[in-house]
This record gives structure tokens, C-alpha cells and sequence, in this order.
């Protein structure tokens, strides 16, 4: 499959709260075909459903070497959120210290229906945390503080992309 290209900033489709997954069916599994092949891309560590304009629970990550997805992830944290450079394919060319949690564990199911379990520190914590903010709708933009949002938003509006 081809990779597919990435919602951009200002996209309805980024700012929706994604549908569960409740039948795993052809169309699910050409979905993470599509996720995994996305997010195989260098320099990408998590792709969602809806960057690649599908509204549904969703995504795939890539960290250290390590290719997978989540279906119906459900997210759990641990520690004191700290200050954590960040950036998204869908705000191409920004980098920001969003808040993140140093770990973090998603509990979702993978396309045969079985439980799976994605848990970790560092970047495989930030790229879940990441990735679940997307299918609640919500962009790294948004977890920023309100001065630092303001220049991140001004950069957006000047951008090429935009």
C-alpha cells in the first residue's frame, strides 16, 4: 500500500473525537495497513487514524526500530508531566515542549480482537500520549502554555503549508 498522505493543521477531521472500532473487518485491516506503512516513513514515531483522514480509535507507532499498532487504545499515565520536546506531522516544521508523562501504557485490542498492551518510557510514553490526544481530537498545539501557544499559532499562520 502506498503511504498515505498527512492531515494538515486546520483539517476538520483533526479536531474530532474519534469513533470506536466495533467490527474488525476489511476495512480495519487495510486501516493499519495504511497506519503501519505510514509511520514506517523515517522520522516518524506515531501516525493516528484520523492524520490520514479516518475518524476512528486508531494509530500506529515507531520507536526504536519497533513497528506496531493500537486498536481502541486506552491510555494510562504515571509520573509528574514535565516539559517534553515535541513536534507533529500534522504542524509540519514546528517544535514545542509540550507536557508529557514519563510513562505511560495503552490497553487496546490488535485485528484478531485480542488484548494488547503497548507500555514504555521516554519517546514510546510521548508517541502514545501523542497519539491518543489525536483521536480525542486534541493536537500537541493544544497542551502547550498560553504565551508559547500564541507564538506556535503566529508560526502556523506564517507558515508555507497553511
Amino acid at each position: 500500500m502506498p503511504v498515505r498522505q498527512i492531515r494538515l493543521f486546520g483539517d476538520p477531521v483533526l479536531r474530532s473525537v474519534c469513533a470506536p472500532i466495533d467490527r474488525i473487518d476489511d476495512g480495519v485491516r487495510r486501516l493499519v495497513t495504511d497506519l503501519v506503512d505510514s509511520v514506517g516513513e523515517p522520522g516518524r514515531a506515531g501516525v493516528a487514524a484520523p492524520q490520514i483522514g479516518v475518524g476512528v480509535r486508531a494509530f500506529s507507532y515507531n520507536v526504536d526500530g519497533v513497528i506496531g499498532y493500537v486498536l481502541n487504545p486506552v491510555l494510562e499515565v504515571a509520573g509528574d508531566a514535565v516539559p517534553t520536546g515535541e513536534g507533529c506531522l500534522s504542524v509540519p516544521g514546528l517544535w514545542h515542549d509540550a507536557m508529557r508523562h514519563p510513562w505511560a501504557r495503552v490497553t487496546g485490542i490488535d485485528l484478531g480482537g485480542d488484548e494488547l498492551v503497548v507500555e514504555g518510557e521516554g519517546l514510546l510514553a510521548q508517541a502514545l500520549q501523542h497519539e491518543c490526544d489525536h483521536l480525542e481530537g486534541m493536537l500537541y498545539l493544544d497542551r502547550l502554555p498560553k504565551d508559547v501557544r500564541r507564538q506556535a499559532m503566529r508560526e502556523v499562520r506564517e507558515s508555507d503549508w497553511f
